[in-house]
């Protein structure tokens, strides 16, 4: 079994808390910030079995930087 170590990041959106994997396309959300988790690993362990070669962007140290953009 192969393992891999993934970064996740949380917020609250709304009533719920979204919780999305940044190694793969992958998210999910609950109630809470731990039940967001919960559902995100189910919703990667789906991602993992439907998929032969999974494709994992490596990420050491992610950073969250705010960035204020103008659009139309």
């Amino acid at each position: 079994m192969k393992t891999v170590q993934i970064n996740s990041a949380v917020w609250k959106e709304g009533d719920y808390f979204v919780a999305q994997c940044l190694n793969v396309e992958v998210s999910s959300f609950g109630d809470t910030r731990d039940e967001a988790l919960v559902n995100l690993k189910e919703a990667i362990d789906l991602y993992l079995e439907d998929n032969d070669d999974p494709q994992f962007t490596i990420i050491d140290s992610p950073e969250i930087v705010a960035s204020v953009l103008k659009y139309a």
